[in-house]
């Protein structure tokens, strides 16, 4: 439903519930404005719900350096050691 339509479906149920003083017999307004009242005050709850589980996010930092190295491995007997890093370029392309 959404912040919009659950706040107009408040709104909509309190002018029914407090400010409209109609007749129509077999149609109390009054109860009319408080489902729909109710109706909205869900719609939001949910909305908030649904909104606050899916704003779960890992924020990671940034490296600090120029180069990142990467976990040293202890090389196999005989192979060349070779160090690996990666290099951040900052704006206007400088290394």
């Amino acid at each position: 439903m959404g912040f919009g339509g659950s706040i107009f479906l408040i709104a909509l149920g309190a002018i029914f519930a407090f400010a409209v003083e109609a007749d129509l017999g077999w149609l109390n307004l009054a109860v009319v404005g408080w489902v729909l009242m109710l109706a909205g005050v869900a719609g939001l709850l949910l909305t908030l719900h649904f909104w606050n589980s899916r704003r779960r996010t890992v924020v990671a930092a940034p490296a600090r350096g120029d180069r990142v190295v990467t976990e040293r491995v202890v090389p196999v007997q005989g192979e060349p050691v070779v160090q690996e890093y990666r290099e951040v370029r900052r704006p206007g392309g400088t290394v």
